[in-house]
């Protein structure tokens, strides 16, 4: 009986039933957190974008909205509401900060909760 028991190998099927259901709980997460950093690639690149435009010193912050509020139309930003950014204007110096919270339900009342930070910084401070 003993050597009966060292010859059996292998996961009995209660454990490949655990295995996977661990492995379906890290897919959906990532499922449900990809698009999310995928929206955020996107705010930061429109963001970025602005270094480059040239005199944004000089524009409105409404202008300065409107420039990525058809920068997130045509990327298909949704997480991010053009009125929540804040914008900083002293003489030639611009701040330009998006600071926002994305909360995604995963399973039931369970929920990711994910924070951003993003700032640019153009011309000189005074």
């Amino acid at each position: 009986m003993n050597a009966n028991l060292n010859q059996q190998k292998g996961l009995t099927f209660i454990s490949l039933v655990f295995i996977l259901a661990i492995l379906g709980f890290f897919v959906l997460l990532a499922l449900k957190i990809g698009p999310i950093y995928l929206d955020h690639y996107r705010v930061v690149n429109a963001i970025k974008a602005l270094e480059t435009t040239p005199d944004i010193q000089k524009k409105s912050a409404e202008e300065i909205r409107s420039i990525l509020g058809k920068r997130f139309d045509m990327n298909y930003v949704s997480t991010l509401d053009v009125k929540d950014i804040k914008i900083t204007q002293r003489g030639s110096y611009l701040k330009v900060q998006a600071a926002y919270e994305v909360v995604q339900q995963v399973i039931g009342n369970a929920s990711v909760l994910v924070t951003f930070d993003d700032t640019i910084e153009v011309g000189e401070d005074r």
